[in-house]
């Protein structure tokens, strides 16, 4: 049968963390504690075991595995073996949030700075397209 929805609350599953002081980062599902709120661990990015609003967590399709309720020390040798925070990185979710941090925090000098790159690489870029449109009308491709 098909399922249209794959990523479930369930124990070892990774989400990012969407408010407080933890905004932006990764922590594991450690125990389910009612229809509303969820224990989190995150013992490698610097969140500490806390209940969470499910409402506030984004599903990650990540998931590691070990037994419900399991101590710091066990959900971190789970998080280590599977590589979490590595795939983490790679992935284009974690790449675009670092982006947007980047952008963030962009000084008005440094916003200046990369209209001009954009717009030498435009220029270029422009040049190279109107050449090749020359040579293919001269070859009547065009």
């Amino acid at each position: 049968m098909f399922q249209p929805f794959h990523r479930f609350i369930e124990v070892g599953r990774v989400a990012v963390l969407n408010d407080g002081a933890d905004k932006g980062k990764i922590a594991a599902i450690v125990d389910v504690i009612d229809q509303n709120r969820v224990l989190l661990d995150g013992p490698c990015t610097g969140v500490t075991r806390q209940a969470y609003r499910i409402k506030n967590l984004h599903l990650t399709p990540l998931v590691t595995k070990f037994p419900f309720s399991a101590r710091t020390k066990v959900v971190r040798a789970a998080w280590e073996t599977d590589g979490i925070s590595k795939k983490w990185e790679e992935s284009s979710w974690a790449k675009r949030m670092a982006m947007k941090e980047k952008r963030k925090a962009l000084t008005d000098f440094d916003r200046f700075k990369l209209m001009k790159a954009k717009a030498a690489r435009n220029k270029i870029l422009a040049k190279a397209v109107n050449i090749k449109k020359k040579n293919m009308s001269k070859a009547g491709k065009l």
